[in-house]
């Protein structure tokens, strides 16, 4: 079977990462986008692209006819289904082969089969692969998982049965919070996958998460291609992952690779596959202390820390392997070189929890040199509440695991992205942490780090100083080329200043600038004391440079409508321009509950009217993936509901506003 043209049913980063082996290959490429990706930078890279819908999810990636049509109108004659959306979708499986075109993935069978958590596991029990104690049954009575749990023992894990990436999913450390943490899980899982069912197991308390990549083909070969650790996680959401696993012995490494192919061998899996584990590392890594958790049928978003260890383009082998081929080596052939680890920056504000951002990507540079960036986006681009705010991958190789994060470190303070929120700062900081570069780490180690991780490293008084220059608009950057001065306008008429607020940590500040001169500046205001003078020695796009007291500085600046974003010795400072609208609704306080990210209205849990505690439930909102519940910020009656379920808003809208008891009457 020869692949000359693959329909990619995917958006962003992986399918950028495919159409690049595709092209490499000589097979052409077919993107699909919705109408919020009519300008993504897939659709420009594809030889065609077809539109199949609106831009939610449910509506444009998740049509399958709609894909299959596009596949056909085009002459595709296979679809890669990348990750997310339809890739573990056994039905569509079936759809696209008997419309006679390849899926580059497992069959049907395989997904089915791993499918659902409970199923898999007793699947995983027969083939002899080590399982986490638990319940997998059909009841799903609260008495009924509540007893199991009991008998299992506090705490436990509460688990959606299908889908992953930690939806659904619960720990609960006493019988008393049992009920509420079940139904959560139960609405967050049926809201992400169409199916509330859950499983309970044992919880580890000193869990690392390692995983095989295994990969097989239609002949009956499978490999494992080592290990990947993704311990470090958040809200069960992966950040770093890396290759291989950091004080992995042999005789595990071995143990745990033969574990995966055995439990690939069980369902005549051909294709990119990860199998993965949960290991008890509370005495270290042994060979006896881990179980099996789930197999991803799909290729993983962390992928390539495995191809920078092995040399392999995992893409190129799914295609082959699709195509009828062998595996192009086998297992004696496989080897590891250094080591490789991955950080995933997503639009999200890592100081407020990580909920997710929007924004358009005014300003976006990735840094240069012996890095790999896997990104979908580029400069200009918009980040919506319809997708996950994942921005790109950076990925760094070294020949020692202490190289390779350093490399990472140095990579993420040289990225620079305006226009949004990012998690760059934390992920560099995680890259830093005295437990992770010493290796010594599990899923808990960020939240047990949170404080410092997240804490915003407060921005030096000569960065304000210059980011409130920037937001004056008296310095005019020019080209680079642009024979102009930089410096801007005189203002003839009255003193040469200018009242500016920008906001620092969330508060609006106040300052002065004012001009003494062609290229000579003071800004004064919020804390600069007597001010603070300033000589631009220029400012040409974003790089610019200054003077302030006898120091020379030079640094990146990016501003924007909403924003100035100063790039300095590794660190964004974020300066946000307060906003109107936004700040009228912020100001209400206590007498608001407001959205604190774009996104859904899922529920509206009170009506006008009602009596209310501090920290009662509101209402649930979703976007990216994520849910959230808003409580009442005091007690109170509801004054008045702003919103209905299934409503859209932006970050800073008032959903419901109250007032005190005594005016109920």
């Amino acid at each position: 079977m020869t692949i000359t043209k693959i329909l990619i049913a995917n958006r962003g980063e992986i399918a950028c990462r495919i159409i690049r082996t595709a092209r490499k290959m000589g097979i052409a490429t077919v993107a699909v986008y919705s109408e919020a990706d009519a300008d993504a930078l897939h659709v420009e890279m594809a030889d065609e692209a077809v539109l199949i819908g609106p831009a939610p999810a449910s509506e444009s990636y998740l049509r399958g006819e709609a894909i299959l049509d596009a596949a056909q109108r085009t002459g595709a004659d296979a679809i890669h289904p990348g990750y997310g959306f339809l890739s573990e979708n056994p039905d569509f499986v079936e759809k696209v082969e008997k419309a006679g075109l390849i899926f580059i993935g497992p069959s049907a069978k395989a997904i089915r089969a791993m499918g659902l958590k409970d199923a898999a596991k007793a699947l995983m029990e027969k083939a002899k692969v080590p399982v986490v104690p638990g319940y997998h049954g059909e009841a799903q009575d609260l008495v009924v998982l509540a007893g199991k749990a009991s008998e299992i023992g506090f705490p436990v894990l509460i688990k959606a049965r299908a889908g992953g990436g930690g939806k659904g999913m619960r720990k609960v450390d006493a019988q008393a919070d049992f009920p509420a943490a079940l139904s959560s899980a139960r609405r967050e899982a049926k809201a992400s996958f169409g199916d509330d069912r859950v499983l309970v197991e044992k919880y580890v308390t000193t869990p690392r998460h390692i995983e095989i990549q295994v990969f097989g083909d239609s002949h009956g070969n499978v490999v494992h291609l080592f290990e990947r650790d993704c311990s470090a996680q958040r809200r069960h959401q992966k950040v770093i992952e890396e290759a291989p696993a950091p004080d992995m012995p042999d005789e595990m490494r071995a143990a745990m690779g033969a574990a995966a192919v055995q439990a690939a061998k069980a369902i005549d899996y051909a294709g990119a596959g990860t199998v993965e584990f949960i290991v008890d590392a509370s005495e270290g890594l042994r060979p006896d202390r881990f179980w099996f958790m789930e197999m991803n049928t799909r290729l993983q978003v962390e992928h390539p820390v495995t191809e920078l260890i092995t040399g392999l383009d995992l893409v190129e082998w799914q295609i082959r392997v699709a195509s009828g081929e062998a595996l192009p080596l086998g297992q004696e052939e496989l080897s590891i070189n250094g080591h490789a680890v991955e950080a995933r920056i997503y639009a999200e504000d890592a100081g407020k929890g990580f909920l997710p951002a929007v924004g358009r990507l005014v300003h976006l540079e990735f840094p240069d040199g012996d890095i790999r960036v896997d990104a979908g986006v580029r400069e200009g681009d918009e980040i919506t509440p319809f997708y996950d705010p994942m921005i790109a991958k950076v990925i760094a190789h070294g020949k020692t695991r202490a190289e390779a994060l350093s490399k990472l470190a140095g990579a993420l303070g040289r990225t620079e992205i305006a226009g949004t929120v990012t998690n760059t700062a934390f992920l560099a900081k995680l890259c830093r942490d005295a437990d992770f570069a010493a290796g010594r780490l599990d899923t808990g180690l960020i939240e047990r780090n949170l404080a410092s991780l997240t804490e915003a490293a407060p921005a030096p008084d000569p960065i304000v100083a210059l980011a409130a220059l920037a937001a004056s608009d008296m310095v005019a950057a020019k080209a680079a080329d642009d024979a102009v001065g930089a410096i801007g306008p005189f203002e003839i008429w009255g003193a040469p200043r200018r009242r500016v607020v920008i906001e620092i940590d969330g508060a609006a500040q106040a300052f002065q600038v004012e001009r003494r001169g062609a290229r000579h500046f003071r800004v004064s205001g919020a804390g600069l004391g007597a001010g603070i003078d300033m000589e631009a020695v220029s400012a040409e796009r974003h790089d610019w440079a200054f003077r302030t007291g006898g120091v020379a500085r030079r640094c990146r600046v990016a501003p924007t409508d909403t924003s100035v974003a100063v790039f300095f010795e590794g660190l964004t400072h974020l300066f946000g321009k307060p906003q109107g609208s936004r700040s009228d609704d912020l100001a209400a306080g206590g007498d608001q509950v407001v959205s604190a990210m774009p996104g859904i209205v899922k529920h509206v849990l009170v009506a006008a009217g009602d009596s209310v505690r501090s920290g009662d439930p509101m209402v649930i909102m979703e976007a990216m993936k994520m849910e959230m519940t808003l409580t009442s910020p005091r007690d109170g009656v509801v004054a008045e509901v702003l919103v209905a379920i299934g409503a859209q808003v932006t970050d800073g809208v008032s959903l419901v506003t109250l007032r005190a008891e005594a005016d109920a009457a």
